[in-house]
């Protein structure tokens, strides 16, 4: 007796395929350095591509753990202030005595820890939405930077410490292998583990989640140290590119990470959202930045580039979900 196969599998649409999000952000991407490329004769080289990234890199960090908040349904504003709270104590602490790795250590646990604060206040204040947890937060945070700095810089750091964000292994900049390895394991944890599948889930259906065992506050308590982490790490890099570090690095990070989830496809409704219209949307604004600096073009243009982007996105996926009357997870 010949038993049958059922296949839960979708035959494969080149329509859907080629009409997905991330098409259109690669046609920006090319868009963006036809246009470099006149702005520069000597814009279209290895070089430009391998150093370009070093100067905006630092802060795409963040945009990984951010796009498992805003999959959540939730925002997390308070990222650019734990970025300068770490960074200023890793300065602080090596100031007074500590060995440049250790204070990167205890850098990158104070950063973990700060995440770890806003996931258990979301966790004890259900009530609260996140937008105003972390706005506290991002107060505090920036505020204690000021109290132990006041306005003053601090650096000093050993001259190694540069190799983070300026150093090259082989042809390669550090940062962007960095950067690479760390995409691979954000990729892996949203797309192949059941973590990513509960993060998905709780963002489509919350109660849903809860009532089918998922453990919810457990989730949300990692995704918040895996956002203090980033932050700390970003700190990192920022302060290795800027040789010193004050209170109020970083300022506007937190918009500029989350202009980048939300223009590579992420809904901030919850539940929707692929890496790799995030990775993109990083390449995108950074190569347009870079590109707008070679022409001395002011940042204000950039931000009502950024912001018409955006409105564009929004739109776009507005419309694709009318039209197909729900939303693509994966």
């Amino acid at each position: 007796m010949s038993g049958k196969t059922i296949s839960i599998s979708a035959p494969w649409n080149g329509r859907k395929f080629f009409l997905q999000w991330e098409w259109l952000l690669v046609a920006i991407f090319l868009v963006i350095h036809v246009i470099n490329s006149f702005i520069s004769p000597w814009y279209l080289n290895a070089d430009t591509f391998l150093s370009a990234p070093m100067s905006f890199l630092d802060k795409a960090f963040i945009v990984f753990p951010m796009m498992l908040v805003i999959i959540l349904g939730n925002i997390d504003i308070s990222v650019a202030s734990i970025v300068a709270f770490t960074s200023v104590m890793m300065a602080v602490i090596f100031n007074a005595g500590v060995p440049m790795p250790a204070a990167i250590i205890i850098a990158l646990f104070i950063g973990t820890i700060c995440g770890g604060i806003n996931g258990l206040l979301l966790i004890k204040f259900k009530e609260l939405p996140a937008m105003i947890v972390t706005l506290a937060t991002m107060t505090i945070y920036r505020g204690i930077a000021y109290v132990i700095l006041e306005d003053r810089a601090s650096g000093g750091f050993p001259s190694w410490f540069s190799f983070f964000a300026w150093g090259y292994v082989g042809p390669v900049p550090f940062i962007l292998l960095v950067f690479a390895v760390t995409a691979v394991i954000f990729g892996i944890l949203l797309h192949k583990t059941g973590f990513g599948r509960c993060v998905y889930g709780m963002g489509s259906n919350l109660l849903a989640c809860k009532y089918s065992g998922v453990k919810t506050d457990r989730i949300l308590l990692v995704v918040g140290l895996l956002t203090g982490l980033m932050s700390a790490i970003c700190a990192v890099f920022l302060t290795s590119r800027m040789g010193s570090t004050r209170p109020n690095v970083a300022l506007g990070y937190e918009l500029d990470v989350i202009a980048m989830v939300v223009l590579g496809g992420v809904s901030t409704s919850g539940g929707t959202g692929r890496i790799a219209g995030p990775l993109l949307a990083v390449f995108i604004v950074g190569f347009l930045n870079y590109g707008l600096g070679l022409i001395n073009v002011s940042a204000q243009i950039l931000l009502i580039i950024l912001g018409l982007l955006l409105v564009l996105s929004v739109l776009v996926m507005n419309l694709r979900t009318n039209k197909s009357g729900k939303k693509s997870v994966v």
